[in-house]
Formats: structure tokens, sequence, C-alpha cells
């Protein structure tokens, strides 16, 4: 009946009416049942066929709806939304990304992500505009995410901030690298080579990777190819021919494992294309590939900065960041910093001159007026003990010195003394004496590195070379010196003379050359470990830092009073950042190296304080010495106010 409409086309009716109601301005929800009116309106408009069925709808407009981008492949190509259709072909567009670093870079749109009024709050954090600092940023942490292996959040940091970690070629040639496709590699190479600042730097690259290649045919044991490498590849490129002749060598390895010991080469199982990786970032700009780790680069300088920076710095720790938190700034206290008397040693009577602690920090000599040298053992800091006395000495000891190896002591006498004792530490015998004549002064002494070998001199002119059996080896004429010190990696000995300078004489050679011109006298001196600084104590001028490779003084010291006589200062802590000196006023002066004024002022000595002497092995030890006849022992505070910077004893400047 045409009249009449079956129950099964009237649903069908209702479903067509839902979705295409073209001029009513009433849009009903799908999943919301469609009002009478509505229907029997699009009942009349649709009306019917010939044979009683229903005319099909009429073709509809799509409505334009910005869907949001997609990300997922398992998503549908298209779907509706609030009852428009997406064609497939717009779906596709709004699909299309970039990969980069193994991430979806997400294509940009010019209309942003709209759903039902709302804009997407990634894609307006991409509308953005990024400073080049931000991005930088966010490359540098991207990176470290992807080593830590967090690609997923990679990937969304990616997405959302639109910023590449690196050039799209140079992704390509770290996945080819660290994989051996070589083929792969060299296609790649040539995309990059546009970038390369320096041209020459392409055959460096090529060679490095043909050289990788070479070597993994050889542990392979396709010795043929490795060859056929050899010759047609890496020979035509005329670089580096001694390290080709060597690379020819490894042929006659005769098992992979011979290969990697006598090549020094962890083979492919090991690190070796992450370590030619790193190699070859060396030659790509920062814009193109980040050099390797390098927030973990940028936070280790950080934490050294703080920690140069830091004036009470006095911890041995492992380096990195590890022994370091990152949460807060890194600020030392005077916990592990020699600020209180820990012990008092009185067993000298008379002024004790010069202190000296062995190079393995167990022992500390002393030399007094009182003729005598003792020995203390100073492996515990709290429980300083007299482990030996040195006696028979027709004089006063002004200066003592131990060998490199730790088994000598050098005392030498004050003005008028014209004999030096070598004593063996351990046993207390008598190694050797230097006596040439009763007219010399012999006041200071240097030993050599070989410990076999030392120089002694003083005011009157003598100059001698000596060997541990107490031969004079070596004289030298007219100098009349003032102190003496080893230069370390160097066969000459430094000596302050009376015309305000410092030199360094080579007996080996009979050399010698001037270093340092100051303006006044030099009254004692000292030299860093590493033979790059010196540390100068001036007649009323007080402490000046030298810098022995340049010759530029680098720094003049405040606090200390200082007349004519000789006082006698000291390096010490960890790395040797701090300096200590004796003075005049009784007190005992502690600076760090970069700061003029003194960090710390120890009281303690009633009389003026004549040498300082910091443990080498053990930085929060700290020995002087005075006319009050007491050797003194500077530890760390031991109560809890010590965890404050304001803790004192004496004064914390």
């Amino acid at each position: 009946m045409s009249s009449e409409i079956s129950r099964i086309q009237f649903t069908s009716l209702i479903a067509h009416s839902s979705l295409y109601l073209e001029d009513s301005t009433t849009i009903v929800p799908s999943d919301q049942p469609t009002p009478p009116s509505i229907v029997l309106a699009s009942l009349e408009r649709i009306g019917g066929n010939d044979e009683g069925g229903l005319s099909p709808p009429p073709a509809k407009r799509a409505r334009r709806v910005s869907r949001p981008l997609e990300t997922s492949s398992s998503e549908s190509s298209q779907g509706d939304m609030n009852g428009a259709v997406v064609q497939p072909d717009e779906v596709a567009s709004e699909r299309a990304s970039a990969t980069v670093n193994g991430c979806k870079e997400l294509a940009s749109s010019e209309t942003g992500h709209v759903a039902n009024g709302v804009e997407d709050d990634h894609v307006e954090a991409k509308r953005r505009k990024l400073a080049k600092c931000d991005e930088e940023i966010i490359r540098i942490i991207g990176q470290y995410l992807r080593d830590m292996g967090f690609h997923g959040t990679v990937e969304e940091l990616v997405g959302e901030s639109g910023c590449s970690l690196e050039h799209p070629a140079a992704t390509k040639f770290r996945r080819h690298v660290l994989d051996g496709q070589w083929s792969q590699v060299f296609e790649a190479l040539e995309e990059l080579k546009p970038l390369l600042s320096d041209p020459e730097d392409n055959k460096k690259m090529i060679f490095l990777l043909l050289e990788q290649k070479y070597m993994e045919l050889l542990e392979s044991r396709q010795l043929m190819d490795a060859l056929c490498c050899l010759r047609n590849d890496i020979t035509p490129l005329k670089y580096d021919t001694a390290r080709v002749h060597k690379l020819s060598s490894y042929v006659m390895c005769g098992t992979a494992e011979e290969l990697r010991a006598v090549a020094g080469w962890p083979g492919v199982t090991g690190r070796s294309r992450e370590i030619l990786m790193e190699n070859l970032q060396a030659f790509l700009p920062a814009s193109a590939m980040l050099p390797p780790k390098r927030l973990l680069q940028l936070l280790n300088q950080a934490v050294q900065r703080q920690a140069d920076q830091c004036m009470f710095h006095n911890m041995q720790l492992e380096p990195g960041i590890e022994a370091y938190s990152l949460l807060t700034d890194h600020i030392c206290t005077n916990s592990q910093f020699p600020s209180e008397c820990v012990a008092t040693l009185g067993d000298h009577s008379d002024e004790v001159l010069h202190i000296s602690f062995s190079h393995n920090g167990n022992r500390l000599a002393s030399g007094s007026k009182d003729t005598s040298v003792i020995v203390w053992d100073t492996e515990d800091l709290h429980d300083v003990r007299k482990h030996r006395v040195l006696h028979g000495h027709p004089f006063s000891v002004a200066w003592v010195t131990w060998s490199p190896d730790d088994k000598y002591i050098i005392a030498c006498g004050e003005d008028e003394s014209s004999e030096v004792y070598v004593w063996t530490a351990e046993t207390g015998d008598l190694k050797c004496r230097i006596s040439q004549s009763v007219e010399d002064s012999l006041t200071t002494a240097a030993w050599y590195s070989d410990s076999r070998r030392f120089a002694v001199a003083g005011i009157k002119g003598q100059f001698y070379q000596c060997d541990i059996e107490g031969h004079i080896l070596e004289t030298w004429e007219g100098i009349r010196v003032q102190c003496l010190a080893s230069a370390p990696h160097s066969q000459s000995i430094l000596a302050a003379d009376n015309r305000m300078r410092l030199r360094a004489y080579n007996f080996s050679l009979l050399t010698d050359r001037s270093i340092i011109q100051e303006d006044r006298s030099i009254m004692s001196f000292c030299v860093s470990s590493d033979g790059r600084m010196a540390l100068l104590n001036i007649a009323s001028q007080g402490l000046h830092l030298w810098d022995l490779h340049d010759k530029t003084l680098v720094r003049q010291y405040q606090g200390i009073t200082q007349g004519y006589y000789t006082i006698h200062s000291c390096f010490g802590g960890v790395n040797e950042d701090f300096i200590a000196s004796g003075s005049e006023d009784n007190k005992v002066y502690i600076w760090h190296k970069r700061q003029e004024t003194p960090i710390l002022v120890l009281s303690g000595h009633t009389r003026t304080v004549n040498a300082v002497s910091w443990n080498p092995t053990h930085p929060s030890m700290l020995a002087s010495a005075g006319d009050d006849c007491y050797v003194k022992i500077w530890g760390p505070k031991q109560n809890k106010q010590s965890e404050s910077n304001g803790a004192r004893d004496g004064v914390l400047i």
C-alpha cells in the first residue's frame, strides 16, 4: 500500500530524520528521541516512491569541523562529531607528522584544535613562539629522557613543544652508525656535509667510519673484505698515514680476542660504536646534534663551580654530581675545617722554628732552638704522640724537610750553622752529615724527586748538590740563598736569593734562569704540589702568590703581621685550595686561594707563630709552631655548633 508506511520503514525514517534535517534550525543530538513534529515535517518532504518505498535521503554537504590531530594509527580515519561526517582525506591531511629521533613530531594546524568550542592545551602551547633558550632546554631535557629510556615521554615532549631533538639527517646518521649499516651511514653523511664548518672534517669523519668498519671485519675474520676496505677505501683518503700503517698490522692478529687486546679496542659487543659516535659528534654543530650527555655535562659544571666558590669546601668527594644534591646550592660549613686546637705538644724546651708533615701525612717533624728534632705520629688527629727524638745537632734546628719517599729527614741550622744532618726517619739513625767548611752557612735544603739527591745552601754564598751518602756532587759559588724548594717534575732547584729574586738552577746543565723579581726581600717560599704556584713571604709586605708558568703576580694576601722575621707558610686542604701562615701577632691566618682576606684566624699561641704545615693526606689537620715552645694541632670542631657557618674558634671572617 502506497499510503501506508510499514513499521520498519517508519523506524528507518526516524533514523534518517535525526541525521538529515537540512532546513531545520534545531539540531537534535543523535542520542535523544526526535520530536514528532520534526518527524511529520520530514515525512511530508520525503514522500514515497512508486513502489511504495521511501526515497533515498538527499546528498548532504558535510559540516566543516576541525578534528583533533591523530596520533595513533589504531584510531578511525573518519567519524562524526555533532552529527557531521569528517571525510577520510581531511583526516589523512591532519595526520601528517614528522618523525625525529624516533619521536613523532605533530604537524601544525592553521586553525588549532577546537572540539565543542574548546581549544586543546597542547596545540595552544605549540602555537606559542618559543624563545631560543627554551628550545635548547627542551632539546637537552629530551636527550636526557631518551638516554634514560623514556621514549613515550620524549614523544609527548616533542609533539607538544614542536621542537625536534636534532636534525633529521643527524638522526638517521646516528641510527646507521649504531646499527653498523655502513652504506646508509655514508649516504646520511652526505646530507650532513653542508652543516660541517670545515670541509676537511668530512674526510676525518669518513676515516673514522672506515676504520670502524675495517676493525669489525677483522673481528669477524672477514680478512679479504677487511683488506679490500683498507686498500680501496682507507688508503686513497691519504689521511693519517701512520694510523693506516698501524691498522694494517692488525691483520696479523690470529683471533678476535688478540685483536681487541693489541688494538685496545672494545669490539662490536663492547662500546666501540658508541665511542665512535661520540668522536663523530665533535665534528657536528650542536644545532644539528647535541653533544652526548649534555645535561649531565652542564650539571657537573654547575656543581664544580659551586664547589670552587665555596670558601670552606675541604672535603674529598668523588668527582661528578653523585656526591652532591641538585636540590639545593652547595654550601660547606667549617665542620671539616681545621678551626679548633685539638692538641698542644709541649715537648720542646725552646722556640720551635720549623715544622713539616711527611708526604704520607703519618708523621710530623719539628725543629727547635733546643737543638732537637721531634718526630710525631699523626695518623690519629685526636691522638698525636711523640714517635722519636733526634739528638746530636750542635746548633738550633731551623729547617726540616722530608725526602719524597719519607725515608729521610734533613735538618739544617740557623745562620751560622755549617753542617747538615740527614736522618733515617724510621730508625732515628744518622744517615750522613754534610760539612764542607766551618765558614759555610747551610740553612736550607730541598730534595730531588729520586730521594737520592738534595741541594743545600745558605746566606754566605754556598750552594751544593749532594747525594744520600754525604758526597758533594756539584757546587755553585756566589749565590746567597735565603730559601730552597724543589721544582716538581723538573731537575731544577728553586732558590730565593739576597737580590730579591726567585731563580731556577739546574746543576746537571749548570744553567740558571730568573722567574720572579720582587721589590722586597723574600724571607721564605713554598711551591704547590703541581709546581704551578709559588707562595712567597715578603719582608714587611706579607704573602704574595705567583704563577711560575706565566711569571705573574696573582694575588697579595692581607691580614698577617710580618716584619723581617722568617715565617714559613704553606698550601693545604683539598686540591690545595687554601693557604695558611703564621704571624708576628701570635695568630694563624687561613685564606682561600682566590680571596685576599682571611676566612679564618686561629688564636692559641702566645708568641710569634714561626711556621705552619698542612697535612697533605688529611685535609682537616693543620700544625703550627711558635716562639712559645709549642706545636699545636688544629682540627674540626667537635661540638654541634660547628655545623653552622657562624661557628667560631678565634675568628671566622
